[in-house]
């Protein structure tokens, strides 16, 4: 290793990365917590340090050049790398205390995590939880969470997944709605009625195509990238949605469509790094999510 030729302060090196990846000075200070002078600081004495030019400054807006943008990849590198670093050492803790970071979407974590955590406090009162509702795989990946639950299992090669339930789902609406259209009684009648979007319309539309539903985006009137919204717009009459049977058993304002045809599956997933699984603390959260959720969704 020639230390020599390494000439720049990893933290100059960490600004210039989170600017490219939040897109401003602004909305960086507000993820490294740091003022948006001293973010600025630091941009140019990587500048200086490298002897580069990384971004092209207009009045308050920052323009990445392209030795930006390819120094940003070797930047990203290091800065996964040292997530796995950290990772690694957090495996090692022994201690049954301290933080854990749950992901899981809006609805698993208003409507199924609540009692489970009420056990893990009497359990571990010194493990704080942090549930972070996203829907997304990438919290695990950047190390924004510890262990998450999830309806899809995940690819990656680094993340341990153990399938923890398989729900029953149906399409449901709210009976004010079915107030003012004619009961669905065939999956191609679902074709008549409007749907409330989880998200992107297009994503719903594929995975609604594999249960036989053939939809457009014009049938999503509403849609909602947080679940919770979007479920709240169903039980409110804005149109049908899938969902599992554990969720929608506390809604009694609902109607279940289509009881009779085949059941729509909702697998559960738990996930976590394989560095943390060595955890004391994770694996204590893991292990009695894995044995509570079944019990949750039964």
């Amino acid at each position: 290793m020639n230390w020599q030729a390494i000439s720049f302060d990893w933290n100059h090196a960490r600004a210039f990365l989170a600017v490219v990846e939040a897109g401003s000075l602004s909305a960086t200070a507000v993820v490294l917590q740091q003022t948006q002078p001293t973010i600025g600081r630091q941009i140019t004495a990587l500048e200086l340090e490298l002897g580069v030019t990384l971004f092209e400054r207009a009045g308050r807006s920052l323009k990445i050049t392209q030795t930006g943008i390819d120094l940003a990849e070797h930047v990203r590198a290091m800065a996964d790398a040292a997530g796995h670093i950290s990772m690694v050492a957090s495996g090692q803790s022994q201690a049954v205390e301290g933080l854990v970071r749950i992901a899981a979407s809006e609805l698993f974590a208003a409507y199924l995590l609540p009692p489970i955590l009420q056990k893990l406090r009497s359990i571990a009162p010194n493990i704080d939880i942090d549930v972070v509702a996203s829907n997304t795989v990438s919290d695990l990946i950047q190390r924004e969470a510890d262990v998450a639950v999830r309806n899809v299992r995940p690819t990656q090669s680094d993340l341990i997944a153990r399938l923890v339930h398989e729900s029953t789902g149906r399409f449901y609406a709210a009976k004010s709605y079915l107030t003012k259209r004619v009961h669905p009684r065939t999956i191609a009648d679902l074709q008549d009625h409007d749907f409330v979007g989880f998200g992107s319309p297009e994503m719903m539309i594929g995975h609604l195509r594999e249960l036989g539903v053939e939809l457009r985006e014009s049938h999503f009137k509403v849609v909602s990238g947080n679940s919770l919204v979007a479920w709240e717009l169903v039980k409110q009459g804005f149109g049908i949605a899938p969902m599992s049977v554990d969720v929608a058993r506390a809604s009694p304002e609902l109607v279940t469509l289509l009881p009779d045809s085949a059941p729509i599956s909702f697998p559960t997933w738990l996930v976590t790094h394989r560095e943390l699984h060595t955890s004391r603390k994770i694996r204590l959260v893991f292990d009695l999510l894995a044995e509570e959720l079944p019990k949750a969704m039964a």
